[in-house]
Order: structure tokens, then sequence, then C-alpha cells
């Protein structure tokens, strides 16, 4: 993956609209460059999950690598926020709260998310302008 070394890497659910629409989001406000995006479902995508051991039953809808690390869930989307421009990296002070708390919010969004906001029936397909965001 050297053309991620630089970056971090989103890890998102392909099929989901919700994250789909998160991604289109992260792009537009990721003014520095920093992130760079796979599916979940992708190959790309379950390379980084065997590396990184993620059990993919239990985390389901974004992973970040940041540094070598993994974060997922509320941890993910909150540090994800820190890096984007405007006003979004004061979400990042959420944190504070205990990771339980966010998590039990995270969980009830992720289990409704395809009823919420629906389902694709196959990944998104970048544009030719975000083709060098994916990886």
């Amino acid at each position: 993956m050297k053309e991620a070394e630089n970056h971090k890497i989103v890890l998102f659910d392909g099929v989901c609209n919700l994250c789909n629409g998160a991604v289109i989001f992260m792009i537009g406000k990721d003014k520095d460059d920093r992130f760079r995006f796979t599916s979940l479902q992708e190959e790309t995508g379950r390379t980084i999950i065997k590396q990184y051991g993620i059990d993919t039953k239990k985390i389901d809808s974004i992973i970040l690598i940041d540094n070598g690390k993994a974060y997922v869930k509320s941890t993910a989307a909150l540090r994800i926020a820190l890096y984007l421009k405007g006003m979004w990296p004061l979400l990042h002070g959420f944190l504070i709260f205990p990771k339980f708390i966010r998590d039990f919010v995270y969980d009830i969004i992720a289990k409704y998310r395809y009823k919420w906001f629906g389902k694709k029936e196959s990944c998104m397909i970048p544009t030719p302008e975000l083709k060098n965001k994916f990886i």
C-alpha cells in the first residue's frame, strides 16, 4: 500500500448510503489531502482488516488507520473529525466521554444505518476526479 504510506486510511462500509455520504463529506473537508479510502468489501480493505486483526462481525462500519494504529467506532469518527477543515475538529472533544457511552450511541446508528439511510447493491465507484483518494 505504497500510495497510502503518508496518509490516514479510512475503511468504510461500501454498500452503506450513510457511510458513502460520510466519505464524500470527508473528501470535501480534507483540504490537506490527509486521507485515503477503501471499502471493507474491497480486496485492499480486507487485507488491511486482516493485517490489524479486526473482527468485522463486531466492527462493520468505519475504521481509521493512523500512524500504524487502528481506531474503530466512535474513536475513529472523532479522530477523523480532528483532521477536517472548519469547525469539525471541535467534535474531537467528545473523546472526554467514556468510550462505552460514545460507542453505545455509535452502535445504535450503525445497527440501523441500512434501515434509516438505505443500502446500495454494490460498492461505490469513485468518479475520475476522486479516484486518487481511493486505494
